[in-house]
């Protein structure tokens, strides 16, 4: 895939659809031409040369942009693009993929409503009542965990509904 190359340093120019990965060891620079940027690097298109270019964070094994990572080394979890050994404060850690997730902090619960049965508020022994709790705008956007949003109670209803409606 090289259209120019050092006999030194490898590779300085690839064909147009692949990309020019460069790394160091020790003072010595070396050059590879590749269809895909390996773990820890992430493809910049130029219109001369195509790019690996290293991910700023060390503990970052994938990434979208220098400081934006998409997948974080092991022992380490991604919260909005950046790794952590623990999760940030109001967030907690999915195991399945190394994630930190928002929490969600409900607000505090309504009055119970009115006790009903089929939609009636009168004419069976026992009805259901329900109670619910607003969560911010910003917890739902972002997919956070909540707890029980909803509460419903078994209730004792009126037994006769006024005009003799069953």
């Amino acid at each position: 895939g090289c259209v120019l190359c050092s006999e030194d340093n490898g590779c300085i120019t690839c064909h147009h659809r692949l990309f020019l990965l460069i790394w160091r060891d020790g003072i010595r620079q070396y050059g590879m031409c590749v269809h895909t940027c390996p773990p820890g690097y992430f493809g910049v298109r130029g219109l001369e040369v195509n790019r690996c270019t290293k991910c700023r964070s060390p503990s970052c094994e994938s990434c979208f942009s220098r400081d934006f990572c998409m997948k974080c080394k092991e022992k380490f979890y991604l919260h909005k693009g950046q790794c952590f050994r623990q999760c940030p404060p109001s967030t907690t850690a999915l195991p399945g993929t190394r994630e930190c997730q928002e929490m969600c902090e409900p607000g505090p619960w309504s009055e119970w409503s009115a006790c009903t049965h089929e939609g009636r508020t009168c004419g069976c022994k026992w009805g259901v009542e329900t109670r619910v709790r607003e969560v911010s705008g910003a917890a739902r956007e972002e997919g956070a965990a909540c707890p029980a949003l909803q509460e419903m109670r078994k209730c004792r209803m009126r037994k006769h509904c006024p005009g003799g409606e069953h």
